[in-house]
């Protein structure tokens, strides 16, 4: 069971849980007013404390959303991760994979993902926070890394890291306009994972790779030596 799944009374920092009920009446907050839109007082409130009551846990404001903030990273990372399972069954099916799962964190956990990217606060906030979003990051980083790796020889590409910042600025793109689960989703006549898989598609093209016809690439990635008789690489492994 999560920590925000816990059941809590109306006061339920009788028990020992004041730094939980604060986290869960943010996050309520967040979802009503967006990550900028409420006060340390209004989290105090929420969760039935004196407006002096959330300093025992949280330096600030700034501080409470931070801890918010890295707890999303970390679900974050647990679900890139899962999506990614180390390139298996093939690194494309894998990548597709991870793409779904960003866009689904957006739509699924849209308090979170306010307060880790529309909050304002700064990464390097705390070393937690820190190391939880370059965590995340790092998955999107190894699949980029597998990508980069298999571009045709001799086709000009930027560098894995430049690889993965693009396709990290393409998938946060798409699930902040498209995909959230909050009332600042815009309508959209297609699925948003179909405009991610084209979107990706036409870049990975713009790289030289050929990105139809999947069988063959995944005959490639189990014939590294070269493409299978009869024809090119299909799409990137």
């Amino acid at each position: 069971m999560s920590w925000k799944d816990q059941g809590r009374s109306e006061r339920g920092y009788h028990h020992g849980n004041l730094k939980e009920a604060l986290l869960q009446a943010a996050l309520d907050l967040i979802a009503k007013k967006g990550a900028a839109g409420f006060t340390f007082a209004d989290a105090a409130r929420i969760a039935g404390v004196s407006p002096a009551a959330p300093y025992r846990h949280f330096r600030d404001r700034d501080e409470l959303l931070s801890s918010i903030a890295q707890r999303g990273f970390e679900q974050f990372e647990s679900a890139l991760s899962q999506a990614w399972d180390d390139g298996r069954p093939d690194t494309v099916t894998a990548f597709e994979r991870v793409g779904k799962a960003y866009l689904a964190f957006a739509r699924e956990q849209p308090s979170f993902y306010s307060a880790m990217f529309e909050s304002g606060l700064a990464t390097d906030v705390n070393a937690g926070l820190q190391a939880a979003a370059e965590r995340a990051f790092a998955v999107i980083r190894a699949a980029a890394e597998r990508l980069a790796a298999l571009a045709p020889s001799g086709t000009p590409r930027p560098p894995a890291l430049m690889m993965a910042l693009h396709i990290w600025s393409m998938s946060h793109g798409i699930a902040s306009l498209f995909a959230r689960g909050d009332g600042a989703r815009r309508k959209l006549p297609m699925s948003a994972e179909e405009l991610l898989e084209a979107e990706v598609l036409i870049y990975l093209r713009g790289l030289g790779f050929l990105t139809d016809r999947r069988p063959a690439a995944q005959e490639a990635e189990k014939n590294p030596a070269g493409p299978p008789p009869g024809g090119p690489w299909g799409r990137p492994r």
